[in-house]
């Protein structure tokens, strides 16, 4: 089990470093962006799983030759009072530092799910105050302010809102395209998305290759909006309107994850050819054999 719990933290720590980095400076995610969040989600995973998965199987590896039956094993010490005896030093500090690791990372996880919870709850209580519904788009508040501003708002009672300098400035084919970009973010729970690689993110921050995921997955969630507003406006309506909301002030972009308003207006402009259907394949394929390498070594007998 040595080798194994070897081989599973070289895959984490490439996977945490050298590889994010690359994956997130490579060109290709700009021509399949649901592609390359489906890659990135299981890089994040697979390095969970390599990571943690290196420390219980070199912890457990005085159990048995695989992690199944070590488990039992451990039971048993535990039942017979031999669990500081069959352990060695080295054993017990990797299983503790697992732990330590693991636990930080949910209770970051948490943190960052109520604390966003809440805070979304607070801006819903606001925006219900503050803001006008607009019949002709249900769910959609308008904010009486002359700042272009357009934003949604995730959650079981969702809110798409917009403010009225959006209207004012905004041709009604501008203001679908707008809409359509944050229904998107709506509808495919971009937030949902983006909340692990923040916990990871927040729980490493010393790690550079964890920080350039976030980005990356922020900007391909803008990218992937960008597609499917693309799909119900006009490529000059999509850019005009992007330029307008998200050049009237830094946190006026039509998403709040990332600020890279002239490269999206260069994507919308000129589109990059679409991947070829073997391409599409192939980096599917490579997101589940991402998660599959890690699994396989931890349960192979």
């Amino acid at each position: 089990m040595e080798l194994t719990a070897l081989g599973l933290l070289v895959l984490g720590l490439l996977l945490a470093e050298p590889l994010s980095r690359a994956l997130a400076s490579a060109r290709w995610p700009a021509r399949d962006p649901v592609g390359a969040l489906l890659v990135w989600q299981a890089v994040g995973l697979a390095g969970g799983l390599s990571l943690l998965g290196a420390g219980v199987v070199y912890g457990l590896s005085p159990f048995g030759q695989s992690l199944i039956p070590a488990v039992g094993g451990l039971f048993r010490s535990i039942r017979e009072g031999r669990l500081l005896d069959d352990l060695g030093a080295g054993n017990l500090v990797a299983l503790v530092a697992t732990v330590l690791l693991g636990t930080r990372l949910c209770a970051v996880l948490g943190t960052v799910t109520v604390r966003t919870l809440r805070a979304r709850a607070r801006h819903r209580d606001l925006l219900d105050v503050l803001a006008t519904p607009w019949p002709a788009v249900p769910g959609t508040r308008v904010l009486d302010h002359p700042i272009p501003v357009a934003y949604c708002l995730p959650g079981r009672s969702s809110r798409l809102v917009v403010s009225a300098g959006v209207l004012e400035r905004l041709a009604p084919d501008g203001v679908r395209a707008v809409l359509a970009h944050e229904r998107a973010h709506l509808t495919e729970r971009h937030d949902l998305v983006v909340l692990p690689f923040v916990a990871w993110g927040a729980t490493a921050p010393f790690v550079r290759g964890m920080v350039c995921a976030q980005l990356a997955v922020a900007a391909l969630i803008e990218m992937r909006a960008d597609d499917v507003a693309a799909t119900r406006s006009t490529q000059l309506e999509l850019a005009g309107a992007l330029r307008t909301v998200g050049g009237s002030a830094p946190a006026a972009a039509l998403s709040s994850f990332t600020s890279a308003v002239d490269a999206r207006i260069a994507r919308i402009s000129a589109p990059p050819p679409p991947p070829s259907t073997a391409f599409r394949v192939l980096v599917r394929l490579a997101a589940v054999a991402l998660v599959a390498v890690p699994t396989a070594l931890l349960l192979h007998p």
